[in-house]
């Protein structure tokens, strides 16, 4: 096991890390390195970049294994740094991007403020995220490519574990554009849909779910889950969502959803579950996140769910472990 001081100076040396790692998502490092080894003066040229900076930039990703030397003064990508190429396949460099923009790495840089005033800095400066994300139509971009490519894995295992053949429709509740709603409908060809989320965002959604072939099977809705949801769901999915809220908005937004679901409907919650043990875990990363932009946003424990679900008419009937370190929490009426 690593010394305790080990650990310590990893997470120190993990900030340079990550802003080596932003510096090649925002060039555009790996899109210029796709077709074959490149100079440094080359390169430079490509990312708009001052070579002598841009050279120490790669001798640590180069470190970190994204990049390899390849003759004199070149350097050629990894199968590793691939991932950060615009075009490959579930491509992180969006992800990279909307971690390292300017409110995010605000937020995470005050947190002793926040922990301080028991406010979040971040919603001090820049607002409420989704007003900041709806000012900033290039960060909204990068903040769904974000949530897409972190949603990739449990999506997948939601529409393979989740036994939806008693479903006819599933009412996807704040479900963006619609990436789990069209995966699960992909997967369910008797199923139909419902997109519910912000006006400005069903816009878009409309969009989307009609170019992936799902206008006839999905309808997009839009409204305001704390004044009500739509009715007549079999499934009602929540992705994403409650953490985002305190105690006493998730417990209105559930009861919406109590409201509008048939007696025999369910809930499902597809969200990170904190271990009840003081082992690593994802989940313990992301609430310093939720804790740094949101007011009142946590991640929360299997029985910290189970207390919502019951102060909203819910009882809470299964969880099932999806991978990247989500779960999805099943829901009936109480």
């Amino acid at each position: 096991m690593p010394h305790s001081d080990d650990l310590l100076w990893d997470a120190v040396s993990g900030l340079s890390r990550f802003a080596a790692l932003l510096t090649m998502a925002e060039l555009g490092v790996a899109d210029h390195l796709a077709h074959g080894p490149v100079t440094t003066e080359e390169l430079a040229e490509r990312c708009g970049a001052d070579s002598h900076a841009l050279r120490r930039v790669l001798r640590e990703l180069a470190g970190m294994g994204l990049i390899r030397e390849a003759g004199a003064d070149g350097h050629d990508l990894t199968e590793r740094g691939a991932a950060l190429r615009s075009d490959a396949p579930d491509s992180i460099r969006s992800s990279i991007r909307m971690l390292g923009e300017e409110g995010f790495w605000y937020a995470m840089g005050n947190l002793p403020t926040t922990v301080r005033t028991g406010r979040s800095a971040f919603a001090a400066q820049y607002g409420h995220l989704y007003e900041h994300l709806a000012a900033r139509p290039e960060t909204s971009r990068l903040f769904d490519d974000y949530m897409r490519a972190r949603a990739v894995t449990f999506t997948d295992g939601l529409a393979k574990r989740y036994d939806f053949s008693r479903a006819g429709t599933m009412v996807d509740i704040a479900g963006g554009k619609g990436h789990i709603l069209a995966t699960v409908l992909q997967a369910n060809p008797g199923m139909r849909g419902v997109l519910f989320d912000l006006e400005h965002v069903a816009e878009s959604a409309r969009e989307w779910l009609g170019g992936e072939g799902l206008a006839d099977r999905c309808d997009v809705v839009a409204g305001d889950f704390f004044a009500e949801v739509p009715a007549g769901g079999d499934v009602y999915l929540l992705a994403s969502v409650l953490h985002n809220w305190g105690d006493d908005d998730a417990v209105r937004i559930l009861r919406n959803v109590r409201r509008a679901m048939a007696p025999t409907g369910r809930v499902l919650l597809l969200e990170v579950v904190l271990p009840d043990d003081e082992a690593p875990h994802l989940g313990k990363d992301l609430d310093m996140r939720m804790l740094a932009i949101f007011d009142g946003a946590v991640e929360r424990s299997r029985q910290e769910y189970a207390v919502l679900l019951d102060q909203a008419g819910l009882k809470l009937a299964d969880v099932v472990e999806l991978g990247a370190g989500a779960s999805l929490i099943e829901a009936v009426p109480s």
